[in-house]
């Protein structure tokens, strides 16, 4: 009896070993980030799901624009995440790969663009604003002066709130509260 439950508890490990292979090779693994997501089902899953975005976002990026630079970057960025101080690390990983995952696939193409929205903003340049509702969460393209810049949306009372670096925008019945880095504006739909 033992002799089988031995057996069984083995090859459930060898099982849950191989369930949670991330796209890279765990036996390569540095780090207590590569290492965690080896050993953890939802992150190596979300590994091979980046794995595989990045590379159908690569054939619709022409070779010069590729992100790869950028990629090694994000996965630098991924692999800090044991210093995370607000979220756990595991958290943080997960974070960092949903926010990824999203940038590739609007950035490769992979996502029907929705019609954009032009805002007028008071001492501020026009935004456009692409809001993706296919995406989980709802994430938007902001563009305006040569800036392209990505926000999710987040928790509000009331309208729709979106949040990226060093940016907010929040739209409440035709009309936005803009902020990027320390400059305000009041913003309406054109």
């Amino acid at each position: 009896m033992n002799k089988i439950l031995f057996l069984v508890l083995v090859s459930m490990s060898s099982f849950s070993t191989l369930a949670a292979s991330p796209s890279f090779d765990c036996n390569k693994a540095s780090g207590a980030v590569e290492h965690l997501i080896c050993q953890d089902d939802e992150l190596a899953s979300l590994d091979r799901t980046i794995a595989t975005v990045y590379k159908q976002a690569l054939k619709n990026i022409p070779t010069e624009e590729q992100p790869k630079a950028m990629q090694r970057g994000w996965i630098k960025g991924r692999n800090d995440c044991w210093k995370a101080q607000n979220v756990s690390v595991r958290e943080c990983v997960v974070q960092n790969y949903q926010s990824r995952i999203i940038e590739l696939q609007i950035q490769g193409g992979l996502l029907e663009v929705p019609a954009s929205v032009l805002f007028d903003c008071e001492g501020f340049p026009p935004i456009t604003a692409v809001f993706y509702t296919q995406l989980d969460p709802v994430t938007a393209v902001f563009t305006f002066d040569e800036q392209q810049l990505l926000a999710t949306n987040v928790p509000s009372g009331s309208g729709a709130k979106y949040q990226g670096a060093n940016f907010e925008f929040w739209e409440h019945h035709g009309e936005a509260s803009v902020r990027y880095f320390d400059k305000h504006s009041i913003c309406k739909i054109r």
